[in-house]
């Protein structure tokens, strides 16, 4: 399935555990320096960098871009590193995640209630998931380096539904399969 960004509702009725897409549009980057930086913001009453309205954010922290390139590797980094800094996220309009790993039940919870979705990427694929990527810009928090954030234009970025709107969750899901089929 192909999706732009910012994320609809409609769209993000649709997506279920497990489904496959290929994600184009802008796709915003921060890790856990940014996030802390984003949540305390918000604490503040302060404006964010750019408005989570309907936005995705990648858990990356890219390596400088080589001769030639727009953007070095960018694989994702572990999801669960943000978890404590999600929810507030998620309350003020983000819709979109894409990381690898595990979610924690708070942050399930918080993508149910507003309704929002959690992406995951392959790990190792880091230099697939750049050459998806067609321009990078920084906008905000430049002295975090490689943790600042960055507006992405992305193009076809191959993505798997995590955790949906419904509860569904890929991991648990999968464990539970398995252990239906180790005991066959």
């Amino acid at each position: 399935m192909m999706i732009t960004t910012p994320l609809s509702a409609e769209v993000i009725q649709t997506l279920r555990v497990g489904m496959r897409v290929k994600l184009s549009g802008i796709v915003y980057t921060a890790r856990d320096a940014a996030h802390q930086r984003l949540t305390a913001a918000l604490a503040e009453n302060q404006p964010l960098p750019f408005d989570v309205a309907g936005q995705v954010i990648y858990y990356v922290g890219p390596s400088p871009a080589q001769p030639g390139q727009v953007i070095g590797a960018a694989g994702p980094t572990t999801a669960s590193r943000v978890d404590p800094f999600t929810p507030a996220l998620l309350e003020h309009g983000l819709k979109g995640m894409i990381g690898k790993g595990k979610r924690s039940l708070e942050v399930r919870q918080a993508i149910q209630d507003y309704q929002a979705v959690y992406f995951v990427a392959v790990g190792g694929a880091a230099a697939l998931l750049a050459d998806c990527i067609e321009s990078v810009r920084v906008i905000a928090y430049e002295d975090l380096g490689t943790e600042a954030i960055r507006e992405m234009i992305v193009e076809e970025m191959p993505l798997v539904v995590a955790n949906d709107m419904y509860g569904g969750d890929l991991f648990e899901e999968g464990q539970a399969k398995y252990q239906r089929g180790a005991t066959s």
